[in-house]
């Protein structure tokens, strides 16, 4: 809608200051024909833009003019405060300006909204961390968080699961990734990443040294490419299976299957390693049948005969050893 494109192209100027109609039309996914025209609407409404000719040209807002309008939406606002992340913020110190914040927000909004922002974070609440995972003691992230905000080295002693296990490092941290409950740093030179809860020792710089965190590092495309490379490494072998009709495996895998006549699935799975494989697919009793690698198969044969020896007395009724 035009009226939206218009409150957006006002917050895009007022948080990035001066752009071009082409980074504008960008932005939007406009043409840069619309954004003249939406430019146009804005200055007849008395919206103090203006625009420069040149090179270095493009559209800027009255130096010292703030709007209050947010524009936001319904399902914006709900995004908003479903987004909050307290457990997170907490560990980094945050948690009552993650307050504060989401309260002056929801007093900005108006009632309709905020009726909505508070329909959703009293319906859903987000809980990152597995049952079954102790939480991790993390005493030096809020240094680390520190280090990564004001750009400062780090010396650290690091605990790594091959010899020699504890290393000393230097780190550049560029910024803190939260996964699955777990803190972790990604620190150049590199980068390299790095378990926050796997640190012993940390020193700040006794100089205050600093580091120039690259222009062209993205956080999240980092991230991304890490998990991929992680999984990549960790999946070096590959077993083939057929599954039962309705099966699915517990861990997201990329599949090649085909279902046969009797209604199973054959494919081809990756896997970490003989011994992991043995406890996923032992979950899934019956469903699952390992054609190959032949260890594997064996193992699992090897198991289930011993769980028959212990349990097959159950069975007829008999070796009752007395347990409650």
């Amino acid at each position: 809608m035009k009226s939206s494109r218009l409150v957006s192209i006002l917050l895009l100027l007022q948080t990035r200051g001066r752009m071009t109609a082409a980074q504008l039309a960008e932005a939007l996914e406009v043409s840069v024909r619309t954004v003249y025209r939406d430019v146009e609407a804005l200055s007849a409404a008395g919206v103090p833009l203006y625009g420069d000719a040149g090179h270095a040209g493009g559209y800027r807002l009255l130096d010292g003019y703030r709007t209050r309008l947010t524009g936001l939406t319904t399902d914006e606002a709900e995004a908003l405060f479903l987004a909050g992340a307290p457990g997170p913020a907490a560990e980094l110190g945050l948690g009552p300006v993650l307050a504060a914040a989401q309260l002056k927000v929801r007093a900005a909004l108006p009632a309709e909204l905020r009726e909505h922002a508070d329909r959703i974070s009293g319906r859903f609440h987000l809980d990152a961390p597995g049952w079954y995972a102790d939480a991790d003691e993390t005493p030096f992230l809020h240094t680390v968080a520190d280090a990564v905000w004001n750009n400062r080295v780090l010396y650290a002693i690091y605990r790594r699961w091959r010899e020699p296990t504890d290393v000393e490092r230097r780190l550049e941290p560029y910024g803190l990734v939260l996964k699955a409950g777990r803190w972790y740093v990604v620190a150049g030179p590199g980068p390299r990443t790095f378990r926050v809860d796997q640190i012993l020792e940390l020193t700040p710089s006794a100089s205050g040294e600093e580091f120039t965190r690259p222009d062209d590092f993205d956080l999240a495309a980092y991230w991304t490419a890490h998990q991929q490379n992680f999984h990549d490494r960790l999946y070096r072998s590959e077993a083939v299976v057929r599954l039962a009709p309705g099966t699915t495996l517990a861990r997201a895998v990329r599949l090649n299957g085909r279902t046969e006549p009797d209604g199973w699935t054959l494919m081809s799975v990756p896997i970490e390693s003989v011994d992991h494989a043995l406890g996923e697919f032992l979950r899934l009793g019956t469903d699952i049948e390992v054609l190959s690698p032949p260890e594997l198969r064996d193992r699992i044969a090897h198991t289930v005969a011993e769980l028959t020896e212990r349990y097959g007395n159950l069975l007829t009724g008999s070796g009752d050893r007395g347990y409650a």
